[in-house]
């Protein structure tokens, strides 16, 4: 068995091997909503979601951009004495507006000399042939990374978290963006009560075989003021105690494509929101266990990776 110098394909060496220096994420939040909030697809939005899990304090939509996006180069130039940047729209749905005020957000973001790309956190139901158009036109010079929220491969879990949107949307989006220079990636969750250890496991197998380049695996985490913790209050349900997750971790990488870039490994929602699991570890702590767990096991992204899994054209049949 042939092990990799690196146990698995990580974002941060990708990005240096490809600019040939370390690039350093800003996140911005540029004021956007999301159609499953405002009514177009629904309201409330997912189950799950409380933007502040995952929004940097730093990163508030009543900034304007160029300053959120100024003020997170100059403490990543002070504090690593970092030199190229990309730049991720994170909160909400980042291409849910119309086409022209995407590309005056875009192109300013852009406008930054340091700045080498763009990373946008979206949905697969809220993209369309011209805005990807517009990403094609900024792909020729630009490093596009286009993020889906795809969470879950199956329909019953999909409407369990009042997603608004099925799994072949998610198919007709990497169809629509695939061979446009565009990057494209993927988020998901785990441990949802709607599937089983072995429906996560198959993510991996289902994921492998699609145009996904670069993907981010969350563990379902209960956070306050969500229709989530209501449902955990009055059903509580198993969630990931640490060693579990660093098992199945382990396991889901090792059926995943070496090819595929993987940007995040795990979620790590602010304690006074946190509701569960409860880990009680920092984020370099959590990595550093994730690493030595793979080393202990001798294994590596891949390992059982197989070319053949047929993918499946609805994720309900698989």
């Amino acid at each position: 068995m042939n092990i990799p110098e690196r146990r698995y394909n990580s974002f941060g060496p990708y990005l240096k091997r490809l600019f040939g220096e370390r690039v350093y994420k800003v996140n911005v939040d540029a004021g956007f909503t999301c159609p499953n909030r405002d009514g177009t697809v629904g309201y409330g939005g997912c189950i799950y979601c409380n933007n502040d899990s995952f929004r940097p304090s730093s990163c508030r939509a009543v900034t304007p951009l160029k300053d959120q996006i100024q003020g997170g180069i100059k403490y990543l130039q002070k504090r690593y004495k970092a030199k190229k940047f990309i730049v991720y729209f994170q909160p909400y749905t980042n291409t849910y507006a119309p086409v022209e005020k995407l590309e005056e957000l875009y192109k300013e973001a852009l406008s930054e000399p340091s700045v080498v790309g763009l990373a946008i956190g979206t949905r697969p139901d809220c993209i369309d042939e011209e805005k990807i158009r517009l990403l094609e036109s900024l792909a020729k010079d630009y490093f596009i990374l286009v993020e889906y929220g795809l969470q879950s491969i199956y329909d019953r879990t999909l409407e369990y978290i009042n997603r608004g949107h099925d799994y072949q949307t998610f198919l007709n989006a990497l169809e629509m963006t695939e061979g446009r220079s565009i990057h494209i990636g993927a988020h998901i969750i785990v441990g949802f009560p709607t599937e089983t250890e072995e429906d996560m496991l198959k993510m991996a197998d289902v994921i492998s075989t699609l145009p996904v380049g670069f993907l981010k695996i969350h563990q379902l985490q209960i956070i306050k003021d969500t229709l989530l913790e209501q449902y955990y209050k009055e059903t509580p349900f198993h969630t990931f105690s640490y060693q579990e997750y660093l098992d199945f971790l382990v396991r889901f990488i090792e059926k995943l494509s070496p090819s595929i870039v993987l940007q995040r490994l795990f979620a790590t929602a602010p304690d006074d929101i946190l509701i569960a699991p409860r880990w009680d570890r920092s984020r370099h702590e959590i990595t550093r266990d994730i690493e030595k767990r793979f080393e202990a096991l001798n294994t590596f992204q891949g390992r059982l990776f197989q070319e053949a899994v047929e993918i499946p054209t609805s994720a309900e049949k698989s």
